[in-house]
């Protein structure tokens, strides 16, 4: 394990990580406190494919407009069209 300060780290990042994709591990400390820590091989999350679902689901009516009727009863009155 390596440990390089703060300073050393901004300077010399590109050769760090050189280090931590050939496996090593590298810790960052502040004033001898470690507080950061490179590790190789992280594991990234899984891609969400969006629409897998498709064609799965019958919605039928429901994106539907509201009829008058349906509207009337949703708010309780009858809505002005001229209202925005």
């Amino acid at each position: 394990m390596i440990i390089v300060n703060v300073y050393e780290a901004k300077t010399r990042l590109s050769r760090l990580l050189a280090q931590v994709e050939a496996g090593a591990e590298i810790v960052i400390a502040r004033r001898g406190r470690p507080i950061a820590r490179l590790v190789p091989n992280i594991e990234m999350p899984a891609r969400r494919r969006l629409g897998y679902d498709d064609g799965e689901y019958d919605v039928g009516d429901l994106l539907d407009p509201l009829s008058e009727d349906e509207v009337q009863a949703w708010y309780g009155k009858p809505i002005d069209p001229e209202t925005p």
